[in-house]
């Protein structure tokens, strides 16, 4: 499997850390670079944002039109609408781009995956998959994909990894329900959640973007 052409923004040299962002349905990795400049704060260590391209797929729901996903979408239910095999893919692909972080001299321990919509729930799913953890989860507006195998996917250690889980109350797209639900299950499994919501719908907003910064902050003093 070819390794999935990136944007990439350091924000300074020589980085010690990495955020691999994935991002959501029909969008591409140009569509969170610009918040860098938004989160980052002065204090921060050298980091490298890592903005990943989906790759191109048929979606069911959009009549088959072909776009950037990280998975089929076959059916607006949540519980069956991501598609099992796409997920399976996407995973490995990212993988593959924390694999090539390690090469480059960042450890899983200082690479933090984060993801919206779509993308979160791929940063989900391959969180519970993690049995070498990494230094966050970060889901915005997003759900955990097969819910119901959580349980059987949970990798021993995988837990150990701290999650922002961000969500706006009039969500359409994904029910802010759904994503309380996650949250909890999240917890349940015994992950640290950090749970925030906002007046908004499925977007991102400014005081997200300030709690996360807050969030992330927490991970590189505790490094």
């Amino acid at each position: 499997m070819a390794l999935l052409e990136t944007i990439e923004r350091e924000t300074g040299a020589d980085p010690r850390w990495s955020v691999i962002w994935l991002h959501g349905l029909g969008a591409d990795g140009n569509d969170f670079v610009p918040i860098v400049p938004e989160l980052v704060r002065r204090d921060w260590p050298a980091i490298r944002f890592v903005f990943p391209h989906a790759p191109v797929r048929a979606v069911t729901i959009n009549n088959g039109m072909r776009m950037r996903a990280w998975y089929d979408i076959r059916d607006f239910d949540l519980a069956n609408r991501a598609d099992e095999q796409g997920v399976a893919e996407s995973i490995e692909q990212v993988e593959a781009l924390v694999a090539r972080e390690a090469g480059r001299g960042i450890p899983a321990s200082r690479i933090v995956l984060a993801g919206f919509s779509q993308g979160g729930a791929i940063t989900l799913a391959a969180g519970l998959r993690r049995s070498e953890p990494l230094a966050g989860l970060v889901g915005l507006s997003t759900y955990l994909p097969a819910a119901h195998k959580a349980g059987e996917a949970l990798q021993a250690g995988a837990s150990a990894q701290p999650v922002f889980f961000g969500h706006g109350t009039q969500d359409p797209v994904v029910p802010f329900a759904a994503g309380r639900q996650s949250a909890a299950l999240l917890q349940q499994l015994g992950f640290d959640v950090s749970f925030h919501d906002y007046a908004m719908p499925h977007s991102v907003c400014a005081e997200e973007i300030r709690d996360l910064g807050d969030w992330l902050s927490q991970r590189f003093v505790n490094e």
